[in-house]
This record gives C-alpha cells, sequence and structure tokens, in this order.
C-alpha cells in the first residue's frame, strides 16, 4: 500500500511537472511589427494610397524576409497600404488578415488572444511605435521618420517577460 501511494506521488509530479512544462512552451508568443511598404504620393489628396511598384517590391521582401517564420495571425490596419504590404506574408503564411484600428486596440486583449502565437502586424510611422509602446508598458519608441520603411520590431512575451529588438532591414 505504502509503494502504490508513492508511486502515486510520483506520478502526480511528473504529471505536474509535464503539465507545467507543455503551459510555458505554448505561452511564448513573438510579435513582429512593420510599418507599410513605399506609398503612392501623387495625390497629395489621397487619404488611402495604394502602394507603389517599389512599395510592392518591398512588401514581397518582407515575405521573403520573414519566410522561416510560421505565422499564426497577421494584422493590419484598414488602408490599402497597409493590407498591400500585409499580404504577400499572410498568402505563405495561408493567413487572411485580421483588421485592426490602431486607436482602439487594447494591448492586453491583444496580447491574452495571442498568446503563444506568432504575429505579424502591420501599420503606420506613427501607430507601430505606439502599439509596440503599448504592448512594452513604456514609451521607448518615437515615430517612424516618412522616408523610413525598413524597421523591424520583434517583441517576445515569455510569460511576465517582454523583450524587443529593432531591426533596420533596407530590403
Amino acid at each position: 500500500m505504502k509503494q502504490l501511494i508513492i508511486l502515486s506521488i510520483v506520478l502526480l509530479t511528473g504529471f505536474f511537472s509535464y503539465s507545467q512544462k507543455e503551459e510555458s512552451k505554448t505561452s511564448v508568443s513573438t510579435f513582429y511589427f512593420i510599418r507599410h511598404a513605399e506609398k503612392d504620393r501623387s495625390d497629395a489628396n489621397n487619404k488611402n494610397p495604394h502602394l507603389t511598384e517599389i512599395g510592392v517590391f518591398r512588401a514581397e521582401k518582407w515575405s521573403e524576409v520573414l519566410k522561416n517564420i510560421s505565422f499564426d495571425a497577421v494584422y493590419s490596419t484598414n488602408f490599402f497600404r497597409t493590407r498591400e504590404t500585409a499580404q504577400p506574408t499572410a498568402l505563405k503564411n495561408n493567413l487572411d488578415i485580421t483588421i485592426y484600428d490602431p486607436n482602439t486596440i487594447d494591448a492586453p486583449s491583444f496580447l491574452k488572444e495571442n498568446r503563444g502565437k506568432n504575429v505579424l502586424v502591420v501599420g503606420h510611422s506613427n501607430t507601430t511605435p505606439a502599439f509596440v509602446n503599448a504592448i512594452l508598458g513604456s514609451h521607448k519608441y518615437e515615430e517612424i521618420e516618412d522616408g523610413n520603411n525598413g524597421n523591424l520590431y520583434i517583441i517576445t512575451v515569455n510569460n511576465e517577460d517582454i523583450s524587443d529588438t529593432l531591426l533596420y532591414i533596407n530590403n
């Protein structure tokens, strides 16, 4: 009887240890934030321009840069230029683009919904660093300069630990 109790304790301890390890594996989330590629500036009054040829090329290059990442979700604001930037990566991952409003998105809810996932987020020169800052809980990054379409912010969330990296990729 004593051996049965000891065996039960060992098995339960192993089960709980395994369950905690499995939970910690799935709790790592990685977010990749980019600004849209080059937009058509030929009509200053057009608030929703498409990408230029160079922008389309950059969007394709982003999908190449990110090709070894299996994305679980791709988010974009509801503008032609951001959706067109996100589209090649979404297609390579067989994903639909999830539209988000940068003015109303709640960072804690976003983190909770995407726990354990790899996520691409495409925004703008002002909304991308603002969203990254909201995830970090501090004002670390300034708005992106207008001619810069090459910033890649990588945010990794592992339980309560958050790390960030900013890369510049002139693809």
